[in-house]
C-alpha cells in the first residue's frame, strides 16, 4: 500500500527514471546520510567500481561528473538508491519508464538485472557513447514551440550539412534534435524561421540517439550478451517502442538500438496513461521528468522525489 497522502483515485502508479543530463555533485547525499537503504546502494556501487564514483558523485567537480563513464553510473546509483528508500516504506508501482539511460533504472526496479549487473554495464555505454563521436563534431538543441511533424522536416531539410534528426520526443511543443554540428546548427536557424519559440543548445558531450552512435550498437550487444537478463516482473515501456516489454530478448534488443534511436518519451507516458496509470513518481536527480508530465498530461498527480526534504513533504502533507 502507498504510504502517506499519495492517494490518487487510480492506484496505478507508475515510477519514473531520469536520463543523462539531471547530475549535479552533491546529488543523493541527503538519502545516503538519511536512510540506511540508499547507504547500502552506495556502498555496493563503490564495491562494484571502485570508491572513486561515490566520491564523484558526492563531491564533483562537476566537470568530472559530467564526463559519461561518470556521470550513467551515478545517476543510477542515485535513483535505485531513492527507489530502495520509497520500496522500504511500501510504495508499489504498476509499471516503470527511464528516459534514455533511465530505462536501465526501471529494468532493475523491475527484477529484470540487478543493480550490480547494470552498474558496470551504464559505465561502459557511457564511455562507448563518447567514443562513437570526437568532441566538439556533434550537437544536440532543444526546440520548443513547434509539432513533431515540422521539426521531422526540419531535420530533412537540414541534412544538406549532415546527419540530424529527432533524439528525444519529450513532450507536445518540445523536441530535441541531435547529429553533426553543423547539420544542428542549419536545423536550429530553420527552427527560428518556421517560428520555434526557444531553441536551448544542450551541453552534452557527444549527440546522442542519433545514427552517429550506430557503431555503439555492436558493442552494447556484446555487453548485453554477457548478461542474463530475466522477464520483467513489473511491465517497463521501452524507450524505442513506447511499447511494455516483458521478455529479455526484446528487452535485449531495444537496449542495443536505443543509442541511435530517437527517445519516444512523450508516447511512453500516454502509453502508461492509456494501460489505466493515474499518477506517477519522478526518482533521482532533477525535476526534469515531473516537468515534462506537466506538459503531457497535467491533469495527472505528479511527484518528484529528487531530496529527502521532498520524500518529507510526500509524505506529511
Amino acid at each position: 500500500m502507498v504510504t502517506g497522502s499519495f492517494t490518487p483515485k487510480n492506484k496505478n502508479i507508475a515510477f519514473l527514471f531520469p536520463g543523462q543530463g539531471a547530475q549535479h555533485p552533491g546529488m543523493g547525499r541527503d538519502f545516503y546520510d538519511h536512510y540506511p537503504e540508499a547507504r547500502a546502494v552506495f556502498e555496493r556501487a563503490a564495491e562494484i567500481l571502485g570508491p572513486e564514483i561515490v566520491d564523484t558523485i558526492f563531491s564533483g567537480p562537476g566537470e568530472k561528473l559530467e564526463q559519461t563513464e561518470f556521470t550513467q553510473p551515478g545517476i543510477l546509483t542515485v535513483s535505485m538508491a531513492i527507489y530502495r528508500v520509497l520500496a522500504g516504506l511500501g510504495f508499489k508501482s504498476s509499471a516503470f519508464a527511464g528516459l534514455s539511460l533511465g530505462e536501465y533504472g526501471a529494468l532493475v526496479a523491475a527484477g529484470s538485472l540487478s543493480f550490480e549487473e547494470a552498474l558496470p554495464l551504464v559505465q561502459k555505454r557511457g564511455i562507448y557513447m563518447q567514443e562513437s563521436v570526437p568532441v566538439g563534431q556533434g550537437k544536440m538543441a532543444a526546440i520548443m514551440g513547434l509539432d513533431h511533424e515540422n521539426v521531422e522536416q526540419i531535420c530533412l531539410e537540414a541534412q544538406v550539412e549532415g546527419v540530424v534528426a529527432p533524439a528525444n520526443y519529450n513532450c507536445p511543443g518540445q523536441i530535441v534534435v541531435s547529429g553533426n554540428k553543423k547539420a544542428v546548427e542549419k536545423a536550429v536557424e530553420l527552427a527560428r524561421l518556421a517560428g520555434a519559440k526557444r531553441i536551448t543548445g544542450l551541453k552534452v558531450s557527444a549527440p546522442f540517439h542519433c545514427e552517429l552512435l550506430k557503431p555503439v550498437e555492436e558493442k552494447m550487444a556484446a555487453e548485453l550478451e554477457k548478461i542474463e537478463f530475466k522477464p520483467a516482473l513489473v511491465p517497463v515501456v521501452s524507450n524505442v517502442t513506447a511499447e511494455f516489454v516483458y521478455e529479455p530478448e526484446e528487452i535485449k534488443r531495444n537496449l542495443v538500438v536505443q543509442v541511435s534511436n530517437p527517445i519516444r518519451w512523450e508516447q511512453s507516458i500516454r502509453r502508461l496513461i492509456s494501460a489505466g496509470t493515474g499518477a506517477f513518481i519522478g526518482l533521482g536527480p532533477g525535476t526534469s521528468l515531473s516537468r515534462l508530465m506537466k506538459r503531457i498530461a497535467p491533469e495527472l498527480d505528479t511527484r518528484a522525489v529528487e531530496k529527502v526534504e521532498d520524500l518529507e513533504q510526500f509524505l506529511n502533507n
